[in-house]
């Protein structure tokens, strides 16, 4: 079956997004990402997750131009990683600290992979903690995307990103 899909951000033509680390360092971690636009024109999310000084995430996040994505079902990425899980997470505001919209998804070492997220699949957190009372994703206020690595996976880590779209069926 055919989707409708809206281009949230593009790694190949302008404009290209400025993505911010934002690292267990604001923790007292030492673990290190970033997001880089590679020759091939994908985005390579990549760096050392540490465990060390109490830390244990890595992630990146950028803000978008566009953020009414009403109608829309979810969001599509094709990505090609390591093995490792992330998550995808959505803020449906610019605050730097608040509640995140999260679902993390599997990769398998050096495949490109279609991972479909439907907006019903996202759970609400604050700091890594739950929460229940927080309302559903509003596709019409979709500020800011993210990928992070957490769950101790220590070592290494790199997740190409060539697409993410929001679709509607």
């Amino acid at each position: 079956m055919q989707r409708e899909q809206y281009e949230m951000c593009s790694f190949k033509t302008p404009p290209l997004l400025r993505w911010t680390s934002v690292n267990d360092a604001v923790m007292g971690g030492v673990s290190e990402s970033l997001m880089q636009r590679s020759e091939a024109g994908t985005g390579v999310f990549a760096g050392h997750l540490s465990l060390e000084h109490n830390g244990g995430f890595a992630s990146v996040r950028t803000s978008l131009p566009h953020n009414d994505y009403q109608g829309c079902t979810g969001i599509r990425l094709r990505v090609r990683g390591d093995g490792h899980r992330y998550s995808f997470r959505i803020r449906t505001d610019l605050l730097f600290d608040g509640v995140v919209y999260r679902q993390d998804f599997d990769t398998i070492a050096g495949r490109w992979l279609d991972i479909d997220l439907p907006f019903g699949g996202f759970t609400p957190s604050f700091r890594g903690r739950p929460v229940p009372d927080a309302p559903p994703i509003d596709p019409s206020r979709i500020y800011q995307v993210g990928l992070l690595i957490s769950n101790r996976q220590e070592g290494p880590f790199s997740l190409e990103v060539e697409s993410i779209v929001a679709y509607r069926p």
